[in-house]
């Protein structure tokens, strides 16, 4: 069972990058390349991204930690995870939120500004700092002998 959740989740965020690359770089497909950041490269991005990161949660969770009860700090990173991707969501989609430079309604298109893409990047920096305070924050295994580390010779 270990094996199928770890290839699962090496697919899922292998689908994720493609996602997140197609969403980046649109003419590699053959789409028609607009102008700027929308929200649907916006969207596509931030939806290829949270399927990268739910890939590598998944393979860190199946590799890793199996049938282990989570520790404080990597409840933190998951967490933060899901912080990150909030962030991300609310920078990206300020706009069509209505707190944008930009909001909808207004008659202007959206801009992916600076603040947004500072606040868009950042979210997936904190969301990928999760995975890694997930990764190595786990249980500490204990030692192989069941004693103290020390020998009886």
């Amino acid at each position: 069972m270990l094996g199928k959740l770890s290839q699962f989740a090496i697919a899922v965020a292998l689908l994720g990058a493609v996602i997140m690359l197609i969403g980046l770089f649109p003419g590699l497909t053959g789409l028609e390349i607009t102008p700027g950041f929308g929200i649907l490269k916006t969207l596509t991005v931030f939806f290829g991204f949270s399927l990268f990161l739910a890939g590598g949660y998944l393979f860190v969770q199946g590799t890793f930690y199996p049938n282990v009860k989570h520790t404080l700090a990597q409840q933190i990173g998951t967490r933060l995870i899901l912080t990150g991707l909030v962030i991300s969501a609310a920078s990206g989609l300020a706009d069509v939120f209505g707190y944008g430079s930009h909001p909808a309604g207004s008659g202007l298109h959206p801009v992916f500004g600076p603040y947004k893409f500072a606040g868009f990047v950042g979210g997936f920096f904190v969301a990928s700092m999760g995975i890694v305070i997930f990764a190595l924050m786990g249980p500490k295994q204990p030692p192989k002998d069941g004693g103290d580390g020390e020998s009886d010779a």
